[in-house]
C-alpha cells in the first residue's frame, strides 16, 4: 500500500487544532488527475508549486488547473528571479513526503507559502498532503490562520475552455462528490 497523509502532518494539524477531513482516491499523479479522482470543480482543489526566487524555496500555492505566472512571482515577491524548482531541488525538503505531492505546510516544512488570492473565496480547500492517493480538505480559514501565506495573483488566467471543462468558478461545497 503507497503512503497516505504523513504522520507528522496530521500532528501538525491536530497541535494546531486545525480539522481536517481525509480523502483516499486512485492514484493521481497530475492536478487534472486529482480533480478528476476527487469528483469536484477545479477551483476548489489547490497544488503547492515549488519556486524558485532569487534562489529560495518557496511554496506558491495555486488552483490545481491553474499555472503559475513567473512575471507575477518576481513582482509580487520582489525578487530578479523566479522558475519552478526541479524534483531534485526540493525533495530534501519534504522527507516523509511523495514527490510530487508536496503540502502546503511551509511553516511544518520551513519553507514561505504564497497563495493565490482565487482561492481565498472558497469556504474549504482539498489538496495533496503527502501523497497521490489521499487528498485534505480543511477549511480555508484555518489554513490562513496555520501559516499566514503572502496573497496575492500567481496565475495565468484560464482559457474560456478551461473553465467550462473544470468548473474553474469557486464552488463552495462541504465533501467530495
Amino acid at each position: 500500500m503507497s503512503p497516505m497523509i504523513p504522520s507528522a502532518i496530521q500532528s501538525y494539524l491536530r497541535r494546531h487544532r486545525v480539522l481536517f477531513e481525509r480523502y483516499a482516491h486512485a492514484r493521481a499523479v497530475t492536478a487534472t488527475e486529482l480533480v478528476d479522482a476527487l469528483n469536484v470543480p477545479g477551483g476548489r482543489v489547490a497544488k503547492s508549486v515549488i519556486v524558485l526566487a532569487d534562489r529560495q524555496p518557496w511554496i506558491v500555492v495555486v488552483p490545481a488547473l491553474a499555472t503559475v505566472d513567473l512575471r507575477q512571482v518576481r513582482h509580487t515577491l520582489g525578487v530578479r528571479t523566479a522558475r519552478l524548482a526541479a524534483e531534485s531541488e526540493f525533495a530534501d525538503h519534504f522527507p516523509d513526503c511523495e514527490t510530487g505531492a508536496e503540502p502546503p505546510f511551509g511553516e511544518l516544512y520551513g519553507l514561505p507559502v504564497a497563495m493565490d488570492e482565487s482561492l481565498s473565496a472558497n469556504e474549504r480547500l482539498l489538496f495533496r498532503a503527502g501523497s497521490h492517493e489521499e487528498a485534505l480538505e480543511m477549511r480555508f480559514q484555518d489554513f490562513a490562520r496555520l501559516e499566514w501565506p503572502l496573497v496575492a495573483s500567481f496565475i495565468q488566467p484560464l482559457s474560456r475552455e478551461e473553465e467550462r471543462r473544470y468548473g474553474a468558478s469557486v464552488e463552495d461545497s462541504g465533501a467530495p462528490a
